[in-house]
């Protein structure tokens, strides 16, 4: 265990990207409801992108917490990341961290599970995934000591992308099932 600047900027450094990485694919998921993926949007984007991107989102998590628990500037212990609000320190926001934690671990597991489950369930324990990127966004502006200037940009264009992107995913989800004149959907 240590303590110093170099943790301090890979544990900052990791949380924003990890943020960044979980609203990108928390927008190629939005983009492959109803299990197509959108017009204009190739299915490997919404497939082989979308797990890649998740993918590397668990490793930089890792690195993040690691950085957050060795860095003894701050009493963070392991548990402390995996059961929420049991730290003494900031234990709303670092709570908020540790419950994003467990639900991504519920994604990740339901996931490679996937084909041994009923499509209906998967989905179902996957839409967690929603509550992880709000939790996520959460802790990162009440932990974010430093949540000024362009960190609180990216903060907000993430907190913004991915509602806007819903809202006319599904806008245009809704668009294709109305009938035309023949009787017909739109698509």
């Amino acid at each position: 265990m240590t303590e110093g600047p170099l943790l301090w900027y890979i544990n900052r450094s990791t949380g924003i990207v990890v943020l960044v990485l979980l609203t990108l694919t928390t927008v190629l998921g939005v983009l492959a409801i109803g299990g197509k993926p959108a017009r204009g949007v190739p299915r490997f984007v919404t497939q082989s992108v979308h797990r890649n991107i998740a993918l590397l989102s668990v490793v930089l998590l890792v690195v993040h917490i690691v950085s957050a628990v060795a860095d003894e500037f701050v009493d963070i212990r392991w548990w402390q990341a995996i059961v929420p609000f049991g730290g003494s320190y900031e234990p709303l926001w670092l709570g908020l961290g540790a419950a994003a934690l467990d639900l991504m671990v519920v994604v990740i597991v339901t996931s490679l599970l996937r084909t041994r489950m009923g499509h209906r369930t998967w989905r179902a324990l996957h839409l967690t995934a929603y509550a992880l990127w709000g939790l996520s966004i959460a802790h990162g502006i009440g932990m974010g000591t430093d949540l000024s200037g362009s960190m609180w940009l990216v903060t907000v264009g993430c907190l913004a992308t991915v509602p806007i992107v819903a809202a006319l995913r599904l806008g245009r989800l809704l668009i294709d099932r109305i009938p035309n004149d023949s009787g017909k959907a739109l698509r």
